[in-house]
């Protein structure tokens, strides 16, 4: 039992400090507020790219805090967005850092979607994949952690 009595919130929030330390790592930022924000970040522009039954899927597969984190301020009606273009991608990121600008806003992406893959079901990851544009997809890892070819 946890110390709150609450094991499900408890484990919910350590998976969360899984992923961010997961991230803060392979950047090698030694920040996990900034990683934080990143993992946020990256999952909102992720879930505004992808059809409504989609997005609630990945959700679906996100610890609870994380989902709640997915969710927030979603407007369903309003997804996918029009603007699926890489350079509106990474100029959300490069938005929510600009007060601390990230050097490759790209390879911060593909930082959260390596652990993305990792963490979540390959058939789902695939699904996501397949819905996002060929230039977005390209900076998504396959299994094994690469980045795919550029078709």
């Amino acid at each position: 039992m946890s110390a709150s009595g609450l094991e499900g919130i408890d484990h919910s929030i350590q998976q969360t400090h899984v992923w961010i330390n997961e991230i803060d790592e392979r950047l090698g930022w030694g920040n996990k507020a900034r990683a934080y924000r990143l993992l946020k970040t990256v999952l909102h522009a992720v879930r505004d790219h992808l059809p409504i039954n989609e997005a609630a899927d990945l959700g679906a597969q996100l610890p609870t805090f994380l989902r709640g984190v997915y969710y927030d301020q979603w407007r369903p009606a309003t997804t996918p967005i029009r603007d699926r273009h890489l350079d509106s991608f990474l100029a959300v990121i490069d938005n929510a850092f600009k007060a601390d600008p990230i050097d490759n806003p790209a390879e911060a992406a593909t930082a959260v979607f390596a652990v993305l893959s990792g963490k979540v079901t390959t058939g789902e990851i695939d699904d996501v994949r397949n819905s996002l544009p060929a230039a977005l997809r390209a900076l998504w890892p396959v299994k094994g952690g690469r980045a795919a070819k550029r078709a």
